[in-house]
């Protein structure tokens, strides 16, 4: 799997949702999917865990993080989901994966195509180049940043780092 399959896999699952405008209901997503979203005390280093059990799935989300974290962190943990096979053994037949402090290094290609589907499936490239068309941007402009990440329900980090991916970091929209 590549970031090309990651965005490939967002775009699927995003079209059998049906969802035609941000922000993407990654709770929904979740549902659709057969994963339940739990929200609980993970720690200060811990955005969030996946555990499947017996066919189960479920996603651990840290509810200390701000919501678009929480939101960014399910996503992630979908693309764990989707794009592999299982994580680190836990007990008999329990495998659960986490989201960490080196999750968000870029140095695991599990954990790069992971972001990479988040991404994808929380700022589809779509509705992406439709907002910055429709509405006047700048991505110099720190306050037109934060209206594109809020519409989208991201942080301005992750709006930027996926403007920077997409090449609409440092064009102006016309």
């Amino acid at each position: 799997m590549s970031p090309n399959k990651a965005e490939k896999k967002a775009r699927e699952v995003i079209a059998q949702l049906g969802q035609v405008a941000p922000p993407i209901d990654v709770e929904a997503v979740a549902t659709s999917l057969g994963v339940r979203v739990e929200r609980a005390d993970l720690g200060d280093d811990v955005s969030g865990v996946l555990v499947r059990r017996s066919g189960q799935a479920v996603i651990g989300v840290n509810w200390a993080h701000h919501p678009n974290r929480q939101r960014f962190t399910i996503a992630h943990e979908l693309g764990h989901f989707l794009l592999h096979e299982a994580g680190t053994y836990i007990d008999k037949g329990t495998y659960a994966r986490f989201r960490d402090e080196q999750s968000g290094s870029g140095t695991d290609w599990e954990e790069v195509e992971a972001n990479a589907f988040a991404a994808a499936l929380l700022m589809p490239v779509s509705l992406v180049r439709e907002e910055a068309r429709r509405r006047p941007f700048d991505p110099a402009d720190d306050a037109a940043l934060s209206a594109l990440a809020a519409a989208f329900a991201v942080s301005g980090q992750a709006m930027s780092i996926r403007l920077a991916n997409l090449g609409l970091f440092g064009q102006r929209s016309s």
